[in-house]
């Protein structure tokens, strides 16, 4: 199993969680997070003064998927979260050893 964290834009958050829902893939965690990347930051006025903002707002994807989903999970997160300028994100997989669904005690797989 694994879990995959995608750091998007705010706007693109409903169109990803459909497509992903579409997919199949319901459960998810979403976090609304600040970060920064590349882009550096975005030079704001302000009542006539400029001022830097080098922590944008962004939010935090996570999904934990069978190993043989992530690639799927990864191509719907990339299609639809792109506007092919600088902080689109970013995707990130990380291992995961247990899962464990608190109501029913049934682990790994069968609790995802």
């Amino acid at each position: 199993m694994k879990k995959v964290e995608a750091v998007i834009r705010p706007e693109r958050i409903d169109i990803v969680k459909n497509a992903l829902a579409e997919a199949g893939y319901i459960g998810m965690t979403v976090n609304e997070v600040k970060g920064r990347g590349i882009q550096g930051g975005i030079t704001e006025r302000y009542r006539g003064r400029e001022y830097i903002v080098d922590l944008i707002p962004k939010v935090k994807i996570e999904v934990v998927v069978k190993g043989e989903d992530v690639e799927d999970v990864i191509k719907i997160i990339c299609e639809n979260a792109k506007t092919g300028n600088h902080g689109d994100g970013k995707i990130f997989v990380i291992p995961v050893e247990t899962v464990v669904r608190v109501r029913t005690g049934e682990r790994d797989e069968e609790a995802i």
